[in-house]
């Protein structure tokens, strides 16, 4: 099966064609791991988690290295640190668990590699002196800079030219950089500010130098992949074009991918801006992990999605008819069979989940109207085999059903209870009106040869 992608160095949609088939690497901007991630920050690692499950179905689970870093050092942190009187280490191992249970709460499969840029400083110290020692960088009173205006395919993934630069115009504490678009790859000391020795002075790195000089040691070479945000492909992906293809001399990466913004009544999600929910108070006020991912999966992972209750309802209400399909076919083994091919050819379109949705759906019809045990097998597995490369579709489909009805469940469940002992007592009256006052709560009760069991109406 071909995998095709669109890139955003060369602006097409192209057949992905890795470097070693046998080993297929993925890099992945991870947090800044400072506060709580917010509902737009899962974006990024739901979609390129939905990817590496492609992947690996494509070339085989142990052929795909993925690594999604931490940015455990950062003024951001810092500022966090001080706030709260505590020891950086501290703030960043706390928001590192909370993002790790966060994101395992969605679905998201742990990628191959973890690193974190602290383990890291000393490759990013290594690297600095290499563009330092081929006149790409130079020191100054304030920290070490790349030279921008050296590298003349500068703006080549963003596509601006060198006199359009603006977001390296000069900041507070950087008024001795010689160009103002050169940027920062080595922070001199501060008082108060944890910092590294380094032959160019003590310190510590600049957020750019990190992920490039993580790549070279954890994945090495051109990496087949890189992801993130489209709010990092200016500057920091820019940036680490530069400063990773002039000290290594080869490309960085064959095919980077961008997700698009979530917005929140059509305003980018941002902390700044104060827009933002964050991931445990949506999981908090009981909506469920596999509701949030499907709602993000439920827009093409490149253009933009509006975050909204009405989002998230229509989220739980496709992922019920789902669980309602299995949920019918709760004492059928499902066959050991793959998704099927129009699934999946719609995933190896450009990750194209809209599309892969709808074939969720029609797998669900088949499934509910298959009559004969095989064939209710054969579409059982289908629908799993697709789910399962969604990350969905993982719960029990009875505790789907009990977890989204939150307190109410208990009480459903005795009211179920009373009509199965109606129907054994062939009470049937009693029994028809305990059917009708469960339907006033929005349940079906469904009746088999292992007993009854309820889902939401759909």
């Amino acid at each position: 099966m071909q995998i095709v992608l669109t890139n955003t160095l060369t602006r097409r949609k192209a057949p992905f064609i890795p470097g070693d088939p046998a080993r297929v690497t993925m890099y992945v901007c991870g947090p800044t791991v400072y506060n709580n991630p917010h509902i737009g920050n899962a974006r990024p690692p739901v979609v390129f988690d939905t990817l590496f499950r492609l992947l690996r179905h494509v070339y085989g689970e142990g052929a795909v290295i993925y690594a999604r870093n931490f940015t455990d050092i950062d003024d951001r942190i810092i500022a966090a640190a001080n706030k709260a009187g505590a020891p950086i280490e501290a703030i960043t191992e706390k928001y590192t668990q909370i993002y790790e249970d966060d994101m395992s709460a969605l679905g998201v499969i742990t990628p191959t590699l973890r690193p974190r840029a602290t383990q890291h400083v000393g490759d990013m110290i290594a690297m600095i002196q290499k563009l330092i020692d081929l006149g790409a960088a130079y020191v100054v009173p304030s920290g070490v800079y790349f030279v921008v205006s050296k590298d003349d395919d500068y703006g080549k993934l963003s596509n601006r030219s060198q006199d359009d630069l603006k977001a390296g115009a000069r900041v507070e504490g950087e008024d001795d950089k010689r160009g103002s678009s050169d940027f920062a790859l080595w922070k001199t000391h501060k008082l108060g500010e944890p910092f590294w020795e380094a032959p160019f002075g003590n310190g510590r790195p600049g957020w750019h130098i990190e992920c490039s000089a993580m790549i070279e040691a954890q994945l090495g070479g051109t990496i087949d992949i890189h992801g993130g945000g489209l709010d990092l492909i200016f500057p920091h992906h820019e940036n680490e074009i530069a400063q990773s293809e002039t000290a290594h001399g080869h490309a960085l990466a064959r095919v980077w991918m961008h997700n698009g913004f979530l917005t929140m009544d059509s305003t980018k999600m941002s902390k700044s801006l104060g827009n933002i929910v964050t991931v445990r108070e949506l999981l908090d006020d009981g909506w469920q992990g596999e509701t949030l991912r499907w709602a993000l999966l439920s827009a093409h992972y490149r253009a933009p999605l509006d975050w909204s209750d009405d989002l998230m309802r229509q989220a739980q209400a496709s992922l019920d008819r789902l669980y309602g399909a299995l949920l019918r076919l709760k004492d059928v083994a499902p066959a050991q069979v793959e998704a099927p091919q129009t699934f999946l050819d719609a995933l190896a379109d450009d990750l194209n989940t809209p599309e892969a949705i709808a074939e969720m759906f029609a797998l669900a019809t088949a499934a509910n109207v298959a009559k004969k045990p095989a064939e209710q097998a054969e579409a059982k597995g289908r629908l799993m085999a697709a789910a399962k490369l969604l990350g969905v579709l993982q719960d029990d489909p009875a505790q789907w059903f009990r977890v989204s009805f939150g307190e109410q469940a208990a009480e459903i469940d005795a009211l179920v209870a009373e009509r199965v002992a109606a129907r054994a007592a062939k009470n049937y009256a009693e029994s028809d009106r305990l059917r009708d006052a469960l339907a006033e709560r929005g349940v079906e009760v469904m009746d088999g040869p292992s007993g009854s069991t309820w889902r939401r109406r759909t």
